[in-house]
């Protein structure tokens, strides 16, 4: 197997691990950030919450992860878009680090508020929300808006080199521009972000799992990668 079709298949296997991560982190996080008495329940699954951070970092790394393993196969067609998407895949991470850092400093609120066992919770509440807020706002512009621009961005060389199939391809570049106008959507506040505007995420989420598994069992186009080297 040549370095191409391994990072072809060290690709499909971290779109599923960010997949898997991701959702595994939200449902974890499901106490701190969604729980009615949320300054109380953060303390009581600490670990739990923990956990979820953890599950984010590996996304962090997956997300980067993807990006870097197909910067060289991508450089070979257009390098500065390729170069854009690294950039913008590492803007990613960093937004959905700052999510995590706000999700853990609600943990330690929480763990200082049940240990203080103020009766006065007005305080903690203004800084709670703040927090949330921020955690919020990092989901809408990591895992929605720069997730538009990252996936258009690959998603226009497969569709331009035919490295994948072309209708894989459409279904990536039409679900990160429908992601991408949701995002803007949340941002102007037209809808909601956790809504059934949600859906409009779908698209792009099955394309990386299709993706992925084209990669895991096809590989890039052999002939195309074959042209590519021989141009660049």
């Amino acid at each position: 197997m040549d370095s191409n079709q391994k990072s072809a298949k060290i690709v499909g296997v971290l779109f599923f691990v960010a997949a898997i991560s991701a959702v595994i982190g939200l449902l974890l996080y499901d106490p701190i950030l969604n729980g009615s008495d949320y300054l109380v329940q953060g303390s009581e699954y600490s670990t739990q919450i923990a956990l979820g951070a953890l599950m984010e970092l590996i996304l962090v790394v997956s997300v980067i992860g993807t990006a870097t393993t197909m910067f060289p196969i991508l450089k070979k067609y257009n390098e500065t878009i390729a170069i854009w998407h690294v950039s913008f895949r590492f803007l990613e991470g960093v937004i959905i680090t700052i999510g995590i850092i706000s999700v853990l400093s609600l943990l330690t609120l929480s763990q200082n508020f049940v240990a203080e066992g103020t009766v006065d919770s007005s305080s903690y509440q203004v800084s709670g929300t703040l927090l949330i807020a921020i955690h919020d706002w990092a989901f809408m512009l990591g895992p929605l808006f720069m997730l538009g621009i990252n996936t258009l961005m690959y998603s226009y060389i497969f569709y331009k080199t035919k490295l994948v199939p072309r209708p894989l391809s459409i279904l990536g570049m039409s679900g990160a521009v429908i992601v991408f106008i949701n995002a803007l959507l949340v941002l102007f506040g037209v809808v909601e972000q956790l809504s059934v505007w949600g859906l409009l995420a779908l698209p792009v989420a099955a394309f990386e799992m299709i993706l992925a598994g084209w990669l895991l069992v096809k590989g890039f186009n052999e002939s195309v990668l074959s042209q590519l080297s021989k141009v660049a």
